[in-house]
């Protein structure tokens, strides 16, 4: 733009406060251990395995004529209904675990 000064804005960049300096143990995220996220990137894929191989089995014993078409799409939306809510209880207790520790850490901190 012609006639402007001064330094460009900047767009999405949040800051909370002052930058702690490197290598003082202040953690700016509450982001849960690799550990815990693997651990919940697991379950969510066997809440989904589990899901579909209760969608495929139902309603297999439920078709009389041969009906692997139907029965595979059902076990498809069964596994999807499965990995979307065993993902939903693993992201809540993710950030469960985050928020714990941000309190722990803030209680530690108190004089």
């Amino acid at each position: 733009m012609p006639g402007r000064s001064g330094p460009a804005p900047t767009l999405g960049v949040v800051t909370d406060g002052p930058t702690p300096p490197p290598g003082d143990d202040y953690a700016p995220t509450s982001l849960p251990s690799t550990g815990a996220r693997v651990l919940a990137f697991l379950a969510i894929l066997i809440g989904g395995l589990c899901g579909g191989l209760i969608g495929y089995g139902f309603t297999d014993l439920q078709c009389t004529d041969g009906c692997t078409g139907l029965a595979g799409g059902v076990g498809l939306a069964g596994a999807t209904v499965g990995a979307v809510g065993v993902g939903v209880v693993s992201i809540l207790a993710l950030r469960a675990m985050g928020e714990w520790r941000t309190i722990q850490r803030r209680d530690d901190e108190r004089p």
